[in-house]
C-alpha cells in the first residue's frame, strides 16, 4: 500500500536547550480560565464546568517567528497562555494522577481573530474560523517536567512593543492543570504529543503589522513574535 499524495510533515516544537523536537498530535484549548478575562469578554466568571476548542497541530509556530497578519479580520488579538504538553496516554484519569501524564510546559500564545469569534458566539455557532487558522499558535521551546517540576504558581505575563498588556499569576487558573488534564480524559483517550493550551488571562487586545509580542511564564520559559504583513 502506499499513499496517493505525499504525507504532511509531522508537526512539532523545540525542546528547551536540544536539538529535540516534540510530535504534536492534538492542540486543545481552554476557553475562559482566567476570572478577569471572563469578565472583559463579556461573561460571568462563576466556576461553571471548562469547555474546550482545537486548533490544528499544524497550527503551531516557533519562538522568534514573524507571523503573517490573517485573512478576513480587522480585529487580530494575542492571548497569553501556559501550554501543557502530554507524554503518557491515559483515559478517566484520575486528578490526583494527572501530572503523571505531562511530558512538560511552555509559553504559547493563541492568536484570535475576535471578530471572527465573537460573530460567531452571537450566532451560536463554533468558534474553528476566529481560532483554527493558519499560524495561530506560536509556542516557544518546551521544558520537561523532569527538570522543573509542576509549577502550580508563577507569573504570566505579555509585553506589545515593550508594554505590558497581560500580568496575571498561573495560580489564578480557575481550572488547574491537574483538573483540566482529568477533565479532558472523560471525554476523549489523551494521547502522548496532545498539547493543551490552558487560558490566558485578562487584558486581550488588538495588534498590527509591525508589532512586536513578548511574553512568558516565569520559571517556564520566554516567547518573542513579530506580526509581519498579510501573505499573499
Amino acid at each position: 500500500m502506499g499513499f496517493v499524495l505525499t504525507p504532511p510533515p509531522v508537526s512539532s516544537l523545540a525542546v528547551a536547550e536540544t536539538t529535540d523536537r516534540f510530535p504534536i498530535r492534538r492542540i486543545f484549548c481552554v476557553g475562559r480560565n482566567y476570572e478577569a478575562h471572563a469578565r472583559e469578554m463579556g461573561r460571568d466568571p462563576t466556576r461553571e464546568p471548562p469547555f474546550f476548542f482545537t486548533k490544528p497541530a499544524d497550527a503551531v509556530v516557533d519562538n522568534n517567528s514573524v507571523i503573517p497578519y490573517p485573512p478576513e479580520t480587522k480585529n487580530y488579538h494575542y492571548e497569553m497562555e501556559l501550554v501543557v504538553v502530554i507524554g503518557k496516554d491515559g483515559f478517566n484519569i484520575p486528578e490526583d494522577k494527572a501530572l503523571e501524564h505531562v511530558w512538560g510546559y511552555a509559553a504559547g500564545l493563541d492568536m484570535t481573530r475576535r471578530d471572527l469569534q465573537l460573530a460567531a458566539r452571537e450566532q451560536g455557532r463554533p468558534w474553528d474560523w476566529g481560532k483554527s487558522f493558519d499560524k495561530s499558535a506560536p509556542i516557544a521551546p518546551i521544558v520537561p517536567a523532569s527538570k522543573i517540576g509542576h509549577p502550580g504558581k508563577g507569573r504570566i505575563y505579555l509585553t506589545v512593543n515593550g508594554a505590558v498588556k497581560q500580568d496575571a499569576d498561573i495560580a489564578d487558573l480557575i481550572w488547574s492543570v491537574p483538573e483540566i488534564v482529568s477533565i479532558l480524559s472523560r471525554s476523549m483517550r489523551l494521547k502522548a504529543g496532545d498539547v493543551i493550551m490552558t487560558g490566558t488571562p485578562a487584558g486581550v487586545g488588538a495588534v498590527v503589522v509591525g508589532d512586536k509580542l513578548e511574553g512568558g511564564v516565569d520559571g517556564i520559559g520566554t516567547i518573542s513574535v513579530t506580526i509581519g504583513a498579510p501573505e499573499a
